[in-house]
């Protein structure tokens, strides 16, 4: 049973903002931005999508980097509950979408088990869209039937680290959150049966103008996106697919470059891809 029902009519929208380019958020989405009361943001989510808020609007941030976290999930969890007590619409905005490695099911489960009201806006996830901003389509007749995702925070012998040997019989598998841990990724794919050979490619800040795309063999990749200095957000794939990359980027419009902390915009984004 709920431990504590709000009588009010408040909702929590969990929203997911897209995979960086703010056009890419869905339309319902931007439409309760644009009625929100309360805003929690994480760093993933594009914040000129935060000029889309009434001036009335608060605003809070709750990013989570590798080891530099504003809020812990539990503080975030209880935040968002009361929050809901204040505001008739509070919004938790996140990066892609709110269920793939977002945290959103935890959320979506403390909230509801407190009787607050929780509607999910789905995003689209960079668990696709970041090959697709190359080029690359993860499932492709004649060359990929199918396609894994997993997160690159799950290494080093974790007790829920991911069975690689599993995720080898993939047509293309897709390492979200996995650019600080590249090394160790690659190493245990080869490890686990994965031909060193095998195309391989990292999208960095994906669908934004400063978009980066390093294109290597699997166990040159490392050096070769060293080398190109690339930054997350970042996302890996693995298949042959990646030969499908585009010879030069897309052209994308001078939009609103994304601080992907508060602070300044940073200069001299990158724009080319590198084989």
């Amino acid at each position: 049973m709920p431990t504590n029902i709000l009588t009010a009519t408040h909702t929590v929208y969990l929203v997911g903002a897209g995979p960086g380019d703010p056009d890419l958020i869905t339309v319902k989405g931007r439409d309760i931005l644009r009625r929100a009361g309360v805003v929690v943001y994480d760093a993933l989510a594009n914040p000129a999508l935060l000029a889309e808020t009434p001036p009335t609007a608060e605003l809070v941030y709750a990013g989570k980097r590798a080891g530099r976290h504003a809020l812990s999930q539990d503080e975030i969890n209880e935040l968002l509950f009361q929050l809901a007590q204040k505001h008739a619409g509070v919004v938790r905005l996140k990066g892609g979408d709110p269920f793939v490695f977002g945290r959103g099911g935890e959320e979506l489960a403390y909230l509801r088990a407190r009787g607050v009201r929780v509607e999910v806006v789905p995003g689209i996830s960079s668990a696709v869209a970041a090959a697709a901003a190359a080029g690359v389509p993860v499932t492709h007749r004649g060359l990929s039937n199918n396609f894994a995702v997993v997160t690159g925070h799950q290494v080093d012998g974790a007790v829920d680290e991911p069975n690689w040997r599993a995720l080898t019989a993939a047509d293309t598998l897709v390492i979200m959150m996995g650019l600080g841990a590249i090394e160790r990724v690659v190493e245990r794919l080869i490890a686990a049966g994965r031909d060193q050979a095998t195309p391989a490619m990292v999208i960095s800040a994906a669908t934004l103008p400063e978009q980066a795309v390093v294109v290597a063999p699997l166990a040159e990749l490392p050096a070769r996106v060293a080398a190109a200095g690339l930054r997350s957000p970042a996302t890996i794939v693995v298949g042959e697919v990646v030969n499908m990359a585009e010879i030069a980027p897309a052209a994308r419009p001078a939009a609103t470059l994304w601080s992907r902390e508060p602070g300044p915009v940073e200069a001299a984004p990158l724009s080319a891809i590198v084989f």
